[in-house]
């Protein structure tokens, strides 16, 4: 499995707190299936992306893990003005393995009334945006047309491994079930943050997607797509997702 969205590296944000955790978290990454991981510190007002000190964290934890996983470059960028500009003057800086993807986290409190065009920006330079979790922000409930035509315009959404088992709630797990459903996944991912509440592990979503979605699908969402982010290539379109039924016809 690849895990596209993690806070592995130390002293960026409010992931790993030292270098015992960081290592930890690899380690058990690895030893829940894990094949390759990328670090994806905060780039936000709280969480200032500095790409040459990602890039040195990376190589030290790297070391330290005795590559494996293997672990890749990349930011969870904060969907504000700024981080935008800077990242329309520097798309390799901040897209993972510098190779075009890049992942985009939206505020709890405001989706700008000009998303899509903000997200055509970024295309055209180069840049594609994944939503990361938006099955845990409130303001996406009911915008499934919305968030419908981002995808048809080439856009990606990534869901957060913990949410399919209801780790974030109920509102959360029901969200993450109608993006499924709706055909509006791309990807599942950890978020992992430590080793104990959001740990980095998406074993358990594989059973969950395949014991719903089938086998197909949990590997387009946690194999061959995140393997395409890595190398820059085009990910497979989403088909509808049809929950697979009990022998009773029941979902």
């Amino acid at each position: 499995m690849i895990d596209i969205h993690s806070h592995i590296l130390l002293g960026l944000d409010d992931g790993a707190r030292d270098p015992e955790e960081a290592l930890r978290m690899v380690r058990m990454a690895a030893s829940a299936g894990t094949t390759d991981i990328v670090a994806t510190p905060h780039a936000s007002d709280a969480y200032p992306f500095d790409p040459e000190a990602a890039e040195e964290r990376l190589a030290e934890l790297q070391r330290a893990s005795g590559g494996t996983p293997r672990i890749h470059y990349g930011c969870e960028l904060h969907l504000t003005a700024e981080n935008v500009a800077e990242a329309l003057r520097f798309p390799s800086g901040y897209s993972i393995a510098h190779r075009g993807y890049l992942l985009v986290e939206f505020s709890d409190f405001l989706v700008p009334k000009n998303t899509g065009e903000i997200l055509a920006r970024l295309m055209t330079a180069g840049l594609r945006p994944i939503l990361a979790h938006p099955e845990r922000n409130r303001l996406f409930d009911g915008r499934w047309d919305e968030v419908a035509a981002w995808v048809e315009r080439g856009s990606v959404v990534q869901l957060t491994a913990q949410s399919l088992g209801g780790r974030f709630g109920r509102t959360a797990q029901a969200s993450a079930g109608q993006f499924m459903r709706r055909g509006l996944v791309h990807l599942v991912a950890s978020d992992a943050h430590d080793t104990r509440h959001r740990p980095p592990v998406l074993d358990g979503a594989w059973e969950w997607i395949e014991k719903h979605f089938g086998r197909a699908t949990t590997e387009r969402l946690l194999v061959n797509n995140p393997r395409a982010v890595l190398e820059g290539e085009p990910i497979d379109a989403v088909v509808h997702m049809e929950r697979k039924k009990s022998r009773f016809g029941f979902w």
